[in-house]
């Protein structure tokens, strides 16, 4: 599970790298488009660290806090890409 949520976070990173790269609108669109979808994946693995005691729970808030936040605003810049497309 922990290895799971490294590749989801660290994904999130990489494809966010390559929509800030985007060579066109649509491109950055779909980058984004996975950069939501791979943060929400790192708050289920997250949640499952937390759940089967292998993240403590003061380690478990900060970063759930932190990648909740990075979904809010990736969805809501995913929201307004896609009306631009």
């Amino acid at each position: 599970m922990r290895k799971q949520a490294i590749r989801s976070a660290t994904s999130v990173a990489a494809n966010y790298r390559a929509a800030c790269r985007a060579r066109s609108t649509k491109e950055k669109y779909s980058k984004i488009c996975i950069v939501v979808e791979e943060s929400d994946e790192t708050q289920f693995w997250l949640e499952m660290l937390l759940e089967s005691n292998y993240l403590p729970k003061n380690d478990f808030d900060l970063m759930y806090n932190e990648i909740t936040e990075i979904v809010k605003v990736m969805t809501a810049f995913k929201k307004n890409l896609g009306s631009q497309i």
